[in-house]
């Protein structure tokens, strides 16, 4: 049995990278894999399993004409916030494998923000043609229920995704906080150098060392770079290829400060105390549910966060506290999230079980 897996993989995302090791791993033995990918080569050997250019048109079709089941996920694959063309490359895929009669599965998926009425109706298409739809937050929960869509609701699955330790992370300097950040028209170079005095500042008063973590370096990296011209005191930048490494840095972190989404999942599953800067709904949303603090980056303020404080002594002053004070989730949240991502893999296995 031969499953297409189909995301923002080979990329260069660590999120991404992410979801993709995650349903390698819940994958039933019974399906072999065959990644769309942008980088097919170091997908077939990072993982061990057979890919092909995700931009190809005649390798995606010989793909598909040799495979039972279309997986389309993780993550938030159907939104047009990013880019107006992600509902028409992913939603013809996936319309693609329905009309080859594959059994498709949307898997995962954190579906918006969907701005053009084009792109709902191309999303409600689809999704309305599934043999199996997961989804990751309430939002797109409600979406598919306004859509009268069946679908299974459960945290994101790298939240189930084994970790493995990364070499000479504990020769570093201890205590440990790790920083995510990415590069968004709201973090302007105004605020970037906000946060990286408050980070400074924030550094001196506790005595870390900064590990900033690019999760995707061809956009993160520079960011990083810059912050850390900034820092007087230990620092390391980390740039992992591997996403089980990844997550398994955090475990050897006492706090995050991130804008990424799964930064804010990996340290939350590890047991970090997590501050969030929120750039998108899915950031707010999994805050909100986690009662995690955060301030949102949105000038306009369009959510029930705060905004980034003006004063950089606010910002460095309230991760301080946070620090000293602030409480990660317990090892019974940590469990209860990471076993209820698993119903992800349960609709696996039952779409599966009907090939």
């Amino acid at each position: 049995m031969r499953a297409v897996l189909c995301g923002y993989y080979g990329m260069g995302n660590g999120g991404d990278e992410a979801l993709l090791a995650t349903l390698l791993q819940l994958l039933p033995e019974a399906v072999t894999p065959v990644v769309l990918s942008g980088n097919s080569a170091e997908t077939a050997t990072r993982y061990g399993v057979e890919a092909c250019p995700r931009k190809s048109l005649a390798a995606v079709l010989s793909a598909l004409r040799q495979s039972d089941l279309f997986i389309w996920g993780g993550g938030s694959l159907m939104q047009d916030a990013t880019s107006a063309v992600n509902p028409f490359y992913y939603g013809g895929l996936m319309a693609l494998a329905q009309l080859m009669g594959l059994k498709t599965i949307a898997w995962a998926q954190g579906i918006g923000p969907l701005n053009r009425r084009v792109s709902q109706q191309v999303a409600q298409f689809v999704l309305q043609r599934c043999d199996g739809v997961s989804v990751r937050d309430r939002a797109s929960a409600a979406l598919l229920n306004q859509w009268q869509i069946p679908g299974w609701l459960a945290p994101d699955p790298v939240w189930a995704l084994d970790s493995q330790p990364v070499k000479g992370l504990w020769d570093l300097p201890a205590p440990r906080v790790a920083v995510a950040l990415r590069q968004h028209p709201w973090l302007t170079a105004q605020r970037l150098n906000q946060i990286a005095q408050a980070l400074r500042d924030f550094q001196q008063a506790t005595q870390t060392c900064i590990l900033l973590v690019p999760f995707q370096p061809a956009k993160d990296l520079a960011i990083a770079q810059m912050i850390q011209s900034y820092l007087q005191g230990p620092n390391q930048i980390l740039a992992l290829e591997n996403p089980r490494q990844l997550k398994g840095l955090f475990r050897g972190v006492e706090m995050v400060i991130a804008m990424r989404f799964h930064a804010v999942v990996m340290a939350a599953a590890a047991g970090c105390r997590c501050f969030a800067l929120s750039y998108d709904p899915k950031v707010t949303q999994i805050a909100q549910d986690l009662d995690l603090p955060a301030w949102d980056l949105d000038p306009a303020v369009r959510s029930d966060l705060d905004p980034l404080p003006a004063q950089t002594y606010l910002i460095s002053k309230t991760w301080i506290e946070h620090y000293a004070n602030g409480a990660a989730l317990s090892e019974d949240q940590q469990h209860s999230l990471s076993d209820r991502a698993l119903l992800h893999q349960a609709l696996l296995h039952k779409v599966v079980s009907l090939l």
